[in-house]
């Protein structure tokens, strides 16, 4: 009967009710599992990750592709040479506009400090007929133009506003004339080149140098003139010796042999003796300092004759070669017929 009672099976000892066991749980059912990604990189995106370590691969992808696909399609499209021309024009048009437009225009040109010449050589030289752009005007080629004229010592070259191209000059000033075989120049203090002159009337105010190589030295020859003070009126100019030493040429054809070295002290010296002893008064042609320590003088023609003639001797002729003893009689008789 205990089979038959419900409350039996669930009755402990004592008639008390057994603890109820829950049926263990069915175990859901499991969900598909998503595979799992392999977290090493392939053997090709891991030499690739490398090569972006190089700094010379990373600048060759993030500049140099770039760039080379930017020719290739501008190569491309210059290719054409229409496009090519149209491009060309439009680029000068527009280059064109902006350089003359009015802000960028030359109207006008001054000088200040030339002469006439000089002024009328400047105006010559510009490139250009004004009014125009100041971009066709090139200063620094016009500037090392404008230098290349002789009696153009420096030259300031600027465009002020309002379209004036302004040019200040500042011409050599002529201190000495060169006369050499092929004629007479101007030179300035330095020797430079200023102009050339037709004769020595021209700038009769100004002392002449003669000789190849006299123009090197004309600094030193300006000194010996502003040395010359006592003789200065009597000074008939230098004239360069082997283009090395000078001569002092004198009136009455006196000369002073200057040495190659310390040619002032030996002018200056040879004015002294002539202030001591009237040297240069006397009938003397040549007053040869070429050597410091042994001055030598050489009497004029005629001292010589009067010396030769108190000796018994033949005189000597201009050339310096003794005379004829006819020729000496004659000009005796001459001098005895014009003083009687």
């Amino acid at each position: 009967m205990q089979g038959l009672n419900p409350f039996h099976r669930g009755q402990g000892d004592g008639g008390r009710p057994a603890p109820v066991r829950p049926a263990p749980a069915r175990p859901a059912p499991m969900a598909a599992r998503v595979p799992r990604k392999d977290p090493a990189p392939s053997r090709l995106a891991y030499r690739l990750n490398r090569m972006m370590l190089r700094p010379l691969v990373r600048r060759l992808v993030h500049v140099g592709l770039p760039a080379f696909l930017a020719a290739l399609v501008a190569g491309i499209w210059l290719s054409d040479d229409t496009r090519r021309a149209n491009l060309t024009g439009g680029i000068d048009a527009i280059v064109d506009r902006v350089q003359h437009r009015d802000e960028f225009m030359v109207k006008m040109m001054t000088i200040e400090g030339a002469s006439p010449v000089v002024d009328k050589g400047l105006r010559a030289m510009l490139p250009v007929e004004l009014p125009a752009s100041s971009f066709d005007i090139d200063l620094e080629k016009l500037r090392e133009r404008v230098l290349k004229l002789d009696a153009v010592e420096a030259v300031d070259l600027r465009i002020k506003p309002g379209g004036v191209l302004s040019a200040v000059v500042t011409e050599r000033v002529p201190a000495v004339l060169w006369r050499h075989a092929r004629g007479i120049e101007l030179l300035d203090k330095t020797g430079h080149r200023v102009a050339s002159v037709t004769s020595r009337e021209v700038r009769g105010d100004l002392p002449i140098i003669a000789g190849e190589g006299a123009d090197r030295a004309a600094r030193e020859a300006l000194a010996l003139i502003d040395a010359a003070g006592p003789i200065l009126p009597r000074l008939r100019g230098l004239e360069r010796m082997g283009e090395r030493r000078w001569d002092v040429v004198l009136d009455r054809g006196q000369r002073i042999k200057l040495p190659e070295d310390k040619a002032l002290q030996a002018l200056e010296r040879a004015i002294a003796l002539d202030r001591a002893m009237h040297m240069l008064e006397r009938d003397i042609s040549v007053v040869d300092l070429r050597q410091e320590a042994r001055p030598v003088v050489r009497l004029g023609l005629e001292a010589q004759n009067a010396i030769r003639q108190a000796r018994g001797q033949p005189e000597l002729g201009p050339d310096g070669t003794p005379l004829a003893p006819e020729a000496t009689a004659g000009k005796a008789a001459k001098t005895t017929k014009k003083s009687g």
